[in-house]
């Protein structure tokens, strides 16, 4: 993967400086279920973490003072691909008169804060749309590499650029609409709905990835693989045959690894938000 050009200097490194509760976050009764998502992209720890009614804005006194921007190989390599992301959608959102706002990182290792709760490194990267941040413990990197055989530099901005993804749903309303029809529905029509909505936030990841492309000729070769692996590696069937030995569709949130590859390769192909509607699809494989 070819990356050069400007950092974002939108990026926090909070790594070593755990947040309430101290290192190794206990998460109750709804822990097992948090381990057995703890690989997901794009987990809302709400959902989680049982905090659905959050609020808006970290707790007084919590949240940490700021540090500097990472110096670290990781930490640039994580600014870097946020400042590509940055330039790709501030064009393509500019474009239809919608100006980009682009989200905070924050990098941690333990646990930390945010704007919709508490939330350990068990929950993987996530987005939260009440502060626009997205949160990153960059140990997921190796996890990824090691234990679900998905090594590469393209594996790991993908993940990034699928958090980002869910950022840009966030200022198109696609979040609050979902998060809205998930209160009138089912637990099953719920799961659906956001099942959806983490396919087109990798629909999204490919559109970046299609951009930067055709802009900055960054892939190499057997990047897109990296990617498309790493998609599959977190789908739902995969996760769930790990983790319990069995397969319940009716309990998938993000997707089967055949649905994560398609709608990613979809966004690269076509490079265009149309091509994303997941949800006026019919259901994928």
């Amino acid at each position: 993967m070819r990356l050069g050009g400007r950092r974002s200097g939108n990026e926090k490194n909070y790594r070593g400086r755990s947040g309430p509760g101290g290192p190794g976050l206990k998460l109750g009764i709804g822990g097992l279920v948090a381990v057995a998502a703890a690989w997901f992209f794009g987990v809302d720890p709400r959902l989680l973490l049982g905090l659905m009614e959050a609020t808006q804005s970290s707790a007084p006194g919590i949240e940490q003072p700021q540090t500097s921007a990472p110096q670290d190989e990781i930490g640039d390599f994580v600014s870097v691909v946020l400042a590509d992301t940055e330039d790709t959608w501030t064009q393509l959102l500019g474009a239809q008169g919608v100006q980009y706002t682009a989200p905070r990182l924050r990098l941690f290792t333990g646990s930390t804060q945010s704007g919709c709760g508490a939330a350990g490194a068990e929950v993987g990267p996530f987005y939260c749309p009440a502060d626009q941040r997205v949160y990153l413990d960059v140990g997921f990197f190796q996890e990824l590499e090691s234990r679900f055989d998905a090594p590469g530099d393209f594996a790991r901005a993908y993940v990034i650029a699928h958090e980002v993804g869910h950022h840009v749903q966030n200022l198109l309303g696609v979040a609050s609409k979902v998060h809205e029809a998930r209160r009138r529905a089912s637990e099953t029509e719920g799961n659906q709905l956001q099942v959806r909505m983490e396919l087109q936030a990798d629909c999204y990841a490919g559109i970046w990835a299609h951009h930067a492309q055709r802009s900055r000729q960054i892939l190499e070769d057997g990047d897109l693989e990296e990617a498309l692996g790493a998609a599959a590696a977190v789908g739902d069937d995969l996760i769930q045959k790990r983790t319990q030995g069995t397969v319940v569709p009716e309990s998938f949130t993000h997707g089967t690894a055949a649905q994560r590859q398609q709608w990613f390769n979809q966004g690269f192909e076509s490079g265009t938000l149309a091509a994303c509607d997941t949800f006026a699809a019919r259901r994928g494989p």
